[in-house]
């Protein structure tokens, strides 16, 4: 029987050298499977880190944001990946994730649901669970900032009222905007929505902290409440 051995990072084809060719030239120049590289470190007996990433990709149809909605236990599942890999792939996707939400939301001023929409769509599209958000508002609708609420469902007991008051008036918001998402993509409001929605507004009118809009994301399409006369 042949007894392999793991290639040692010298013994590996010079296009298998992420490291290295990060150094020569840059970052920008590798490719989505040779930063996946570096971020394991290693193969397996029969392939290198790379060729193992490659694998990875794909089986998501290279798609990072389909990637990133994967599991530990669905990334174990490659010969290679650990735990501890496959945490660290997680890890650099969700920070990924972040990076670009603060360049989307810094600064950004509101004048309608699709800026809503423009902001939300990226973050929200491909998750397999609800996400409640709040947009924080000041007097020009310019974004104080975001806070995300609830995750995995939408009804009157995740949704605390009072905290999310709470929070506006920490952070002397004018008025607010809620946001969530349909994994399924029916932007359908359901009568949760409405039901939730009808109560942080009529607490916002007390407060003087007006709901300007509820947003549903659905796969790549939005529903706005106050188009829709909803609000």
């Amino acid at each position: 029987m042949q007894e392999y051995k793991r290639l040692n990072i010298k013994q590996w084809a010079a296009e298998d050298r992420p490291r290295e060719k990060l150094l020569a030239n840059g970052v920008r120049a590798l490719t989505d499977a040779e930063l996946i590289a570096i971020i394991i470190g290693s193969g397996n007996l029969d392939e290198t880190a790379v060729e193992l990433s490659r694998r990875i990709l794909t089986a998501v149809g290279n798609d990072l944001n389909e990637l990133g909605k994967k599991g530990i236990s669905y990334l174990t599942g490659f010969n290679g990946i650990g735990e501890a890999k496959a945490i660290n792939i997680i890890a650099a996707i969700e920070l990924g994730k972040r990076s670009k939400e603060a360049d989307v939301f810094k600064h950004e001023k509101i004048t309608g649901s699709k800026d809503v929409a423009e902001l939300f769509l990226p973050i929200l599209t491909d998750l397999e669970h609800e996400e409640f958000w709040i947009l924080f508002l000041n007097r020009g609708n310019k974004i104080i900032d975001k806070q995300m609420v609830s995750k995995g469902g939408l009804s009157g007991t995740v949704i605390d009222v009072r905290l999310i008051m709470k929070m506006a008036i920490e952070k002397l918001a004018s008025s607010i905007i809620l946001c969530h998402n349909h994994p399924s993509g029916n932007i359908t409001a359901s009568n949760a929505d409405i039901q939730i929605t009808r109560k942080l507004a009529e607490t916002g009118k007390i407060m003087d902290i007006p709901v300007l809009d509820h947003v549903i994301i659905g796969h790549k399409e939005y529903l706005s409440f106050t188009d829709e006369g909803l609000l």
